[in-house]
């Protein structure tokens, strides 16, 4: 990512992680959002429900017919005239950036048993963030939060914050640590303009709701049979991504089935552009 700059860490941000409440930052009163997410979050601005949407993790382009909704890397700049998401990866280190989190920064990072550092087994060139106590909570969102900041300079409307399930994969990582980090990213997305997405997680939408979270951005839902729990929390504020090694049924099959989002397409796995072989993208009731 290309935000990563040091700045200066400010008030709102530290005060993030402190006001979480015990059980996982979901307050026990109201809609669970923090006093500060609440202000904002009725300042910003929703993905829209219709009309072209692409996911460009990998490559970033404007395919024929133009896009209204576009989810890009944040080291990538936002495409003019669309709904921009920033991905930003929130609990596990991004590949090549491994320098900002070793040395002094290496204890924000998950060991083993053995004092190893833990991978993500699907992508070994991604480290586990420990969000194990507030103060490295608050040392997290210092190095994570310029590049919150930094999508909404660039003309982002919103950020999705990946890899909220690393409680569900890694043992020594708490529901109620990865929700209170969970929590810190939103305060510091409303507090910057941007909606915020929740990646995943199908066992934490109704969690993420009263975390704060605006809206969902789900893969493989449809294969895994998920879709209605994203729906349930989020209503039609949901965006979904299937990809074709991994299709249990026909596309036109998904696109049928009651629960999914409206905004719904089929990517290949790796995301490439138009001029790369294997390239695909189709949207349900478009082409």
């Amino acid at each position: 990512m290309s935000h990563t700059a040091p700045i200066v860490f400010t008030a709102l941000a530290l005060s993030v992680t402190s006001g979480c409440a015990a059980n996982g930052g979901v307050s026990e009163e109201g809609s669970g959002l923090s006093p500060a997410s609440a202000v904002h979050a009725s300042a910003v601005r929703l993905p829209p429900v219709g009309g072209r949407f692409d996911y460009q993790l990998g490559a970033a382009y404007e395919p024929d017919g133009g896009l209204d909704v576009v989810e890009r890397d944040a080291s990538a700049e936002p495409l003019s005239g669309a709904y921009g998401i920033c991905y930003v990866n929130g609990f596990q280190t991004q590949p090549g950036e491994a320098g900002l989190w070793t040395g002094e920064n290496e204890d924000l990072l998950l060991h083993d048993g053995d004092g190893e550092l833990v991978v993500d087994p699907d992508w070994p060139d991604e480290y586990v963030l420990d969000p194990g106590g507030e103060g490295r909570r608050e040392r997290i969102l210092a190095i994570l939060g310029p590049v919150i900041s930094g999508c909404a300079s660039d003309g982002f409307d919103a950020v999705e914050i990946d890899n909220l399930d690393t409680w569900t994969r890694f043992d020594a990582v708490t529901r109620d640590d990865a929700f209170a980090l969970a929590r810190g990213y939103v305060d510091l997305a409303h507090g910057a303009g941007l909606a915020v997405g929740q990646k995943n997680a199908a066992e934490a939408t109704e969690a993420g709701r009263e975390l704060g979270f605006d809206f969902a951005v789900t893969e493989e839902c449809g294969a895994y049979e998920e879709c209605g729990a994203y729906r349930a929390a989020y209503g039609e504020q949901v965006l979904q991504v299937e990809y074709t090694d991994n299709l249990p049924v026909s596309f036109a099959q998904l696109c049928a089935d009651p629960d999914r989002a409206p905004l719904t397409i089929l990517r290949d796995r790796e995301l490439v552009g138009p001029g790369d072989p294997g390239y695909v993208l189709e949207q349900c009731g478009m082409r």
